[in-house]
């Protein structure tokens, strides 16, 4: 297992906008963090970027999570990227 930061971007008007999935949005994280997958997920405060990390197998099931996620799929989160980390401390 190794471990991955993932960041990216929020649409314009993500407060309104991602209303309708909010709910399978959380859910979804819910069910990644009762599975150990994914380690801490959330926006920075003024709703541009979103930051997680996730310890996983390789990139590509980060990749998949994310492609998954409601978020992604209807645009309020409009790019990522998955970094592989070394946690020193």
């Amino acid at each position: 297992m190794g471990k991955f930061i993932v960041t990216g971007h929020y649409c314009d008007e993500v407060a309104t906008k991602r209303a309708p999935y909010r709910e399978a949005h959380l859910a979804g994280l819910a069910q990644q963090k009762a599975q150990g997958v994914l380690v801490t997920i959330g926006p920075t405060q003024d709703l541009r970027r979103f930051f997680g990390i996730y310890e996983a197998v390789d990139a590509t099931q980060v990749q998949t999570l994310i492609e998954q996620d409601p978020y992604w799929q209807n645009g309020i989160w409009t790019d990522y990227e998955v970094i592989p980390w070394i946690q020193a401390i």
